[in-house]
């Protein structure tokens, strides 16, 4: 018989191949909310991906190397404060769990904090841009943390079968890129279009305000979706004692440590550590690619997210039946590969041999760049839906080895390696940006050719070799399928 909790009908729990336990399953409303949340943090990336480093590079003049220092510089304090986040939400005992509060308490802050980057006062100078955004990038990125790590934590405790987590993990990836995809168009459909005055369309200034309202409010609303949509599930989390450590950052960086004991979760952990830092200088000329190196306007660039819808729907049906046939690592590999030959072959034929492709900004040149975003949304969610899962098997693991349940930290520590890199990464693209002699407020078609074809040649080949480089390491990873069944029929029988 089906359980009914707080007036949702949840299907029973059922036994997995191999094992000699019932594993409760979760209702299709409940990771539908768990995902919907996944939203917040997908539009604070879009904002901080595809317009802030352009708004203050361009807009404001903060220099490249400025701006993107004050980013890394709350990239690098955020990452450190990760773990005191997951640690503080592992030792957390209330009515409402462990990771609710967390997640409830940060929407208000982050959506704040988030208007307020967008809305200097006037009459600043380089001194005062470059304090301003450090602080609220800062703020924006701590009220992120308390969101993003306790969510991360809460899909490893509430999804405990090994192809349903992978289920559950997907549309956390689906939401956040539809929410990423979707908010990125509108944004420059609705707030930034191409005009006789602006071209492109990113530098009419009074978009901005509109923007940063907009994202704000639906911040909160998804989180506020995720909060009521699993509530559900609170009565069902894991009873566990209280731990008998008081928090000291000292005993952060023991559980931390301890977590890196494990080999499964140190190859992740450095493979995501380079290949993030190649995709974080990718990052910060991004919004440059599309509009100089390729020629598009931003009416053109907002259907690209658009497009992507149909590869990440594509890509949800895929997750349980590929995962099912290459079981985790295989996936994450093949998809991996996939995903960075896709992302070169259109920037490496320009570079090499220009007259093969369409004419810059032209309609065939578009239709070209969307088969490729189709198949990157393809890849996308299967591999970070993949990634997600396995961080949340090594949970299990974590706990067979230690006696103590740390999704906190394991997942703090994942946001870490990104966190940090991505600091590294956006230092360099900062000075690289500099460095190519990028011009300010470049109107669409004035910048020179060599400096296209140096931030061309940077974004596409030369990062993409060092992330294969860190996707192979992933072959080190050796939780499968079989090992997590007997993973958990240890942990119920410890429990029982």
């Amino acid at each position: 018989m089906s359980e009914s909790v707080a007036g949702a009908v949840v299907p029973p729990a059922r036994s997995e191949p191999g094992l000699a336990i019932e594993v409760r399953r979760l209702g299709m409303p409940t990771m539908l909310s768990y995902g919907f949340g996944q939203v917040a943090e997908a539009l604070k990336n879009a904002g901080f991906g595809a317009f802030l480093l352009f708004y203050y590079q361009q807009i404001v003049g903060l220099s490249g190397t400025l701006t993107a220092t004050a980013l890394a510089i709350s990239l690098v304090l955020d990452a450190f404060c990760d773990p005191v986040a997951g640690a503080l939400s592992d030792r957390l005992r209330s009515r409402w769990g462990r990771r609710h509060p967390y997640i409830a308490l940060s929407a208000v802050p982050l959506a704040v904090s988030f208007y307020l980057l967008f809305n200097p006062p006037a009459g600043m100078g380089d001194l005062g841009h470059f304090v301003w955004l450090l602080s609220f990038a800062i703020l924006a990125r701590l009220a992120l943390t308390c969101y993003q790590v306790p969510h991360l934590a809460l899909g490893a405790e509430i999804a405990h079968d090994y192809s349903q987590r992978s289920t559950l993990y997907s549309f956390n990836v689906l939401f956040g890129s539809l929410g990423g995809a979707v908010g990125t168009a509108l944004a420059y459909r609705a707030f930034f279009p191409t005009t006789q005055e602006f071209s492109p369309g990113l530098l009419n200034v009074a978009g901005y305000q509109q923007f940063s309202v907009a994202f704000g409010a639906a911040m909160i609303v998804a989180i506020a979706v995720c909060v009521l949509g699993t509530a559900r599930e609170i009565p069902h989390l894991p009873v566990l004692a209280r731990l008998h450590q008081r928090f000291s950052l000292l005993q952060v960086g023991r559980e931390v440590m301890t977590a890196f004991r494990n080999p499964s979760f140190r190859t992740l952990f450095l493979g995501m550590m380079l290949a993030t830092l190649m995709l974080a200088i990718e990052g910060v000329f991004a919004p440059y690619m599309g509009v100089h190196f390729w020629g598009l306007t931003t009416e053109q660039i907002s259907l690209l997210p658009l497009v992507s819808v149909f590869g990440l729907i594509g890509s949800l049906l895929l997750i349980p039946p590929v995962t099912r046939w290459l079981d985790k690592k295989m996936t994450l590999i093949y998809t991996s590969l996939i995903a960075i030959f896709n992302g070169n072959v259109l920037i490496c034929v320009h570079l090499v041999y220009p007259d093969l492709l369409p004419a810059r900004g032209s309609s065939l040149l578009l239709a070209l760049i969307a088969v490729t975003t189709f198949i990157g949304a393809l890849m996308g969610p299967l591999i970070f839906a993949t990634l997600n899962s396995m961080f949340a098997d090594i949970a299990d693991e974590h706990e067979l080895e230690t006696g103590e349940r740390r999704e906190g930290i394991i997942f703090a520590a994942r946001s870490f390696a990104i966190k940090a890199t991505s600091s590294l990464g956006l230092i360099i693209g900062g000075i690289v940006l500099d460095w190519i002699a990028f011009p300010r407020q470049a109107r669409a078609g004035s910048v020179a050719d060599d400096v296209l074809w140096n931030m061309g040649f940077i974004t596409g080949p030369f990062t993409s070799l060092f992330v294969v480089i860190g996707v192979l390491m992933y072959l080190g990873y050796r939780l499968d399928r079989t090992r997590h069944a007997e993973i958990l029929v240890e942990l119920a029988r410890r429990r029982g």
